[in-house]
Order: structure tokens, then sequence, then C-alpha cells
């Protein structure tokens, strides 16, 4: 499937031009993309099924929005963990990596993106909008012209455009694909849709219309376009994890796509549905277990100390690393009786010191909470 040329430019080295996108004809797949297609297709529904069942499921939801932030970074570069996100946000610890910074601005992004979402059309001014609120204030910021396509040439992987591994196309022809990117996210037709969502993040990435920022939005696009086109109630699948597990693979199987390998990034881009959408059932199922058994722990306490502790445990599901001055804005306890409630669950096996040789400002996860999505 011929998706575009590589044109020699004036300059002596050679850019990738799209073609009309996508192309009248040859939007043809194999027989056996189409049952990959329906296996990843079941597992997304079963997974929309069972997220619908979970109690809070919004507060789970941070956490799945954070899992992806750490590995859509990760690949970038970033080195700072989910875990060092959560510490940022809560104000549980100030000595973190200066790049957890990337993490959060991509939380941010797309948290954005999903209130705009629910009164906006998904379009290029959604998407200058989604990579100004991942780029503004981060530590690329002088590099990225946050929220405006580039009006200069860039290129991927060497030091100029002439022993680069891949030469996006230039401004002027940016703009012509962009356009037509455009009425691709808007038409009705008959594609598959998760066929659609890989066309989607693979064409995206072959325009690379940033000067930065192009991975992680593009990876943010996969799910703002399965939520909005209706396949997920609940965005609760995020593929970065499964990009940064198979990251030679996602770059080689990208990097084919211009040269007319569709079909090879499409079946990736199947399996790692099927993949996570998989991993992501057991991940509830280990969720709702846990907070069953978590709860009749709780329930079973005195009536004052079960009423503040079935709110705290809630809120753990969102925010799984406290200390005192947490707990006492979720309570409005003393710090006395803050204190009181963290003991008790590090008694019921509910929380746990976090390091265990901090004596002041110590700080306390819900462990077995989080190793659910870490491990």
């Amino acid at each position: 499937m011929e998706i575009g040329k590589f044109i020699k430019q004036k300059e002596g080295y050679k850019a990738f031009i799209p073609n009309k996108f996508p192309p009248n004809k040859d939007l043809k797949f194999s027989q056996k993309l189409i049952i990959r297609h329906s296996t990843a297709e079941r597992l997304l529904g079963k997974l929309d099924g069972i997220t619908q069942l979970l109690p809070d499921v919004d507060f789970f939801l941070y956490m799945f929005i954070r899992k992806d932030a750490a590995s859509s970074s990760q690949i970038e570069g970033t080195q700072a963990t989910m875990i060092d996100a959560i510490e940022a946000e809560a104000k549980t610890k100030e000595a973190l990596p200066k790049d957890v910074d990337d993490i959060l601005h991509y939380i941010k992004a797309l948290n954005y993106g999903l209130k705009r979402l629910a009164d906006f059309p998904l379009s290029l001014r959604f998407i200058r909008e989604l990579h100004k609120k991942l780029m503004e204030g981060a530590r690329t910021t002088q590099l990225s012209d946050p929220g405006n396509f580039r009006e200069s040439q860039n290129w991927i992987g060497g030091t100029t455009p002439t022993n680069a591994i891949f030469v996006p196309p230039p401004p002027t022809d940016m703009k012509r694909a962009l356009d037509d990117f455009e009425k691709f996210l808007h038409a009705k037709d008959d594609l598959l849709p998760l066929v659609k969502a890989g066309l989607i993040h693979a064409q995206f990435e072959t325009i690379h219309p940033f000067l930065d920022g192009n991975g992680r939005t593009g990876r943010l696009l996969i799910t703002f376009f399965l939520w909005f086109r209706g396949l997920l109630d609940k965005p609760v699948l995020f593929l970065s994890s499964y990009f940064k597990k198979h990251q030679k693979v996602y770059y080689d199987r990208l990097y084919g796509y211009p040269h007319g390998k569709v079909e090879k990034w499409l079946e990736f881009m199947l399996d790692g549905v099927i993949e996570t959408a998989d991993k992501a059932v057991s991940t509830a199922q280990a969720i709702t277990d846990l907070r069953q058994e978590d709860m009749e722990k709780i329930q079973a306490l005195s009536k004052t100390a079960s009423e503040s502790g079935v709110v705290v445990l809630r809120k753990l599901f969102a925010w799984p690393i406290v200390n005192v001055n947490t707990i006492k804005d979720w309570t409005g306890f003393t710090r006395q009786g803050a204190q009181r409630v963290i003991e008790r669950f590090i008694k019921l096996r509910i929380l746990e010191q976090k390091d265990k040789n901090e004596n002041y400002g110590r700080s306390f996860m819900y462990r077995r909470y989080v190793d659910i999505f870490t491990k």
C-alpha cells in the first residue's frame, strides 16, 4: 500500500511526501488482519463491560492515566516512574527526578482532552490545544513551540536531514497532509474502528507536524479516538506500556509504514490492543477483589472508625501514596487523629511505610494496589 513517496529536496536530502489520504484504492486488508481485529474488538468489549461494573471507576482511571503517562514519556527518554508522578501530585516527597515534569504534563494534557472532547470535535484545533497542554511549561518548551504546527523542516534521528533516519514532509506538504488527516478523522467510512485508530496514529507520526512532542501527542490520539467513537465508555485502554515494552519493534513498524508496510504496522497495533485489553481486564478483576477484601476489613471496625476508613480507602484508589497531612485533608481530623487512621490501616495491612528508613516526613503506600499496575 503506497502512502507516499520519498522525494529529493533542493537542499539534497529526501523527504517523505504523503499521497492523498486515505488512498482511494488499496485500503484492502488480509483475512488474517480482519480476524485479528475481531479478537481485539471482542476483548475491548469485555474490558468495557467489566470497567462499567467497577465501583468508583473514575478513581481507578487516575491510575490507568498515570501508567500511560509514565510509559509514553519513558519512550521519549524520561526516567521518572509512575510512583514518582503519584508522589509529585500528592506532594509527599520533595526530592524527585526533574523529568517527572514530563509525566505530569502528559497527565494534564490527557485530562484536558477528556473534558474538551465532551463538547468539541476531534480536529486539528483540538490536536493543537492538546499539544499546548502537553508541552507548555515543560522542560523542552523552548524547542517545541507549544500548540503550533511547525513552519520549518524537522527530521528523526541523525544530526541533519541529510543523515536522518526519516525526514517528514516539508511545511507546505505537511499542511496539505494535515487537511487530509482532519477529513479522515471525521469521515464516516467502513473502516474497522481499530484499524482506523492504527492508521490515525501512524499517519500522524509520519506527518510529524510539531517540532517536538509528536510521539506523545500521537499516542494520546489513539485513546481519544476510541473513546470519541464510543468503543469505550471510559478511556481505560492505553497502549503506551505495550509500545514501551516492545519499543524497538514499535519504531521499526512505524518507520516501515511510509515504506508501504501498512499491514505490518496494523498487525502490531492490533496485537497491542489484544494484549493490553486482556491485561486491563485482569487488572480490573484484581482491583475488584482487593477492594472487596479491604472494604470488609474496614467494615468490621467500630462504627466511627469504619465511617472514616471507608472515606480514606475510596480516596486511596486515586491517591495511593499519602502522609499525615493527606489524611487530615480527607477526614478533617487533627494530626493525631490522622496518625491513628494511618496506624489502623497499617495493622489492617492496607498501608505500609514507603521508606522504612525514614523517621521524619514519612509517607505511606497502598502497595498491594500499586503493585497491580506496576508488576
